[in-house]
C-alpha cells in the first residue's frame, strides 16, 4: 500500500478533529442545567467537577508517555470508548455519585486524549514530506474546532427547543445525539487513522507500560537541557493563570454591566457559540502570520493582544463594549494557539512528541487553579474590573517567553541550507541533527485489522 501524501494526512486529521469536538458542543450548553434537573445543588455540581480536574493532572504525564511507547492509536481509541462510557453514564445518572463517576472518566478520556491526534498528525505529515510546514495544519485545526463546537451548541439549543420526546427531556435530547455522533467518530477513527509500530500483542503492551515512565523522564530531562523548550512551557504557567478572566470572570462582569444576571445569561448563551466561531477565524489567521511575521514574533504579539481584549472587557461600559472585547479575545486566542504548538513541536522529535505535548498542557491545570482563586478574591475585595487587568497583565507577560525560540529560528535558518529536526541537546538551543525515523503510513485503504496503530 502507497504511503498517505501530505494532504491526505491533513483531511484524515481535521476529519477527526471536528468529530472528536462536536459532541463536547453539544454538551457544553445542557451539562449544568441537566444535572439540576436531576436534583443536584451547585455545590454538588463543582464537587463533581472537581473529579475531573483532579484525574486530568494526576494522568496527563503517564498517559502521554504511554501514548508515545505504546502508540497514538490504541491510546486514542482507549480514550474515545471511555468518554463513549462517560456519556452513557450521564445520560441516565440521577445521583451525586452517579454523575461523579461520569466526571471522573471524562478526566481519564481527558488525559488520555490530551495530544495523540496531534501527534500523530505532526509524524505523518513529516513521515510524508520531511520538508512539509504542518503549523498550517494545526491552524487549520483551531478553525475546525471552533465550528465544530459552536454547531454543535446551535444543535443542542435546537434540540432542547424540540423536546421533551416521549419519557425523554428536552435536556437529556442533547446527550443522546452526543452518544451517537461519538460512537460515528470512534468508527470512522478505526478506519481513518493508522500507524505502524514493530511489535503487536500482550508482549508489546507489557513493554510499553516499562517504556512510558522512562520516555516521561527523559521528556522532562529536555526540558532541562533546553532553554528554548522550558520557555514555551512556562507560556502556559500564564496563560493558564490569565485565562480565568474570560473563563469565569466574563459572566461576573457581563451582569455587572447590563445589571441583571437572567439577562447576562440570555447573551452569554449566543455570545459563546459566536466567540467559538470567532476562535475559528482566528486560527484561520495563522498561514497569514507565519508568512508575514514569523512564528515566534507572532505568538509574542498576539498574547499582548490577548492582554489587552481583556483590559477592553474589564474597562467598557456597556455590554456591547464587553462582548466586543470578548469575541475579540476569542480571535486572538484561535490564532495563538496554533503557532504556539507549532513551535513546540519544532523543539521535539518524535519519540517525546506526546509526552511534551502532555508537560505543556498539565502546566496550565495548576495555574489555572491558583489564578481562580486569587483573581476571584481580588474580584471580591476590589472589583471585577481590577482582577481582569491583573489577570491581563500576566497573559501579557508571556510574550518575552517567546525570545529564546525566535533566536533559535534564526539560528536555525542561517546555519542550515535544508531541513533539520531540533533536539535539545544544550543550555540555550537546539542542535540541527537528521530527520527522525518515522514508521511508514500504510496506504489510503484502510484495513482494520492491518498495522498497529497510534494513540495519544
Amino acid at each position: 500500500m502507497s504511503a498517505l501524501s501530505v494532504r491526505q494526512v491533513r483531511f484524515r486529521y481535521l476529519t477527526l478533529y471536528g468529530l472528536r469536538w462536536l459532541p463536547t458542543g453539544l454538551m457544553i450548553p445542557v451539562m449544568i442545567l441537566l444535572m439540576q434537573e436531576r436534583g443536584l445543588t451547585l455545590t454538588q455540581i463543582g464537587l463533581v467537577g472537581t473529579a475531573q480536574g483532579l484525574i486530568v493532572l494526576a494522568l496527563e504525564l503517564p498517559t502521554g508517555g504511554l501514548a508515545d511507547a505504546l502508540g497514538r492509536k490504541p491510546v486514542l481509541v482507549a480514550a474515545w470508548v471511555v468518554c463513549l462510557a462517560s456519556l452513557a453514564i450521564f445520560a441516565v445518572a440521577d445521583s451525586f455519585w452517579l454523575f461523579f463517576l461520569s466526571w471522573a472518566l471524562q478526566g481519564v478520556y481527558r488525559a488520555l486524549d490530551s495530544g495523540p491526534l496531534e501527534s500523530w498528525y505532526v509524524d505523518a505529515t513529516l513521515a510524508a514530506d520531511p520538508k512539509a510546514e504542518y503549523e498550517p495544519g494545526l491552524g487549520y485545526a483551531g478553525t475546525v474546532i471552533g465550528i465544530a463546537i459552536g454547531a454543535g451548541a446551535l444543535l443542542s439549543g435546537g434540540l432542547v427547543a424540540l423536546g421533551p420526546v416521549g419519557p425523554v427531556s428536552a435536556l437529556t435530547l442533547p446527550v443522546l445525539v452526543a452518544i451517537a455522533l461519538q460512537t460515528v467518530a470512534l468508527i470512522v477513527l478505526l478506519m481513518l487513522l493508522v500507524e505502524i509500530r514493530p511489535a503487536k500483542g500482550a508482549g508489546a503492551l507489557r513493554a510499553s507500560m516499562v517504556e512510558a515512565p522512562r520516555m516521561v523522564g527523559q521528556a522532562v530531562g529536555l526540558l532541562r537541557r533546553s532553554r528554548v523548550l522550558l520557555a514555551l512551557v512556562c507560556v502556559e504557567l500564564f496563560w493558564g493563570f490569565g485565562m480565568v478572566t474570560f473563563e469565569s470572570l466574563l459572566p461576573v462582569r457581563l451582569a455587572e454591566v447590563v445589571g441583571d444576571a437572567d439577562r447576562a445569561a440570555a447573551l452569554l448563551g449566543p455570545a459563546s457559540s459566536v466567540a467559538w466561531l470567532a476562535n475559528a477565524a482566528g486560527a484561520a489567521l495563522t498561514p497569514l502570520l507565519l508568512r508575514r511575521l514569523g512564528a515566534a514574533p507572532s505568538a509574542a504579539l498576539l498574547r499582548i493582544l490577548q492582554g489587552v481584549t481583556v483590559v477592553g472587557m474589564g474597562v467598557f461600559a456597556g455590554p456591547v463594549g464587553v462582548l466586543i472585547a470578548y469575541l475579540a479575545c476569542y480571535t486572538v486566542h484561535g490564532a495563538s494557539n496554533p503557532l504556539h504548538m507549532g513551535l513546540l513541536h519544532r523543539q521535539v522529535d518524535g519519540p517525546y512528541r506526546t509526552s511534551v505535548i502532555s508537560l505543556n498542557s498539565m502546566m496550565a491545570q495548576p495555574a489555572g487553579a491558583l489564578g481562580g482563586l486569587v483573581l476571584t478574591a481580588l474580584a471580591d475585595r476590589s472589583s471585577v474590573s481590577t482582577a481582569m487587568f491583573v489577570g491581563a497583565v500576566v497573559l501579557a507577560l508571556a510574550a518575552p517567553l517567546y525570545l529564546p525560540a525566535w533566536r533559535a529560528g534564526r539560528a536555525g535558518a542561517a546555519a542550515a541550507d535544508g531541513p533539520v529536526t531540533r533536539v535539545p541537546t544544550g543550555p540555550d538551543d537546539t542542535l540541527a541533527g537528521p530527520a527522525p525515523v518515522v514508521p511508514p503510513l500504510a496506504g489510503d485503504a484502510v484495513d482494520p485489522e492491518g498495522t498497529p496503530a497510534r494513540a495519544r
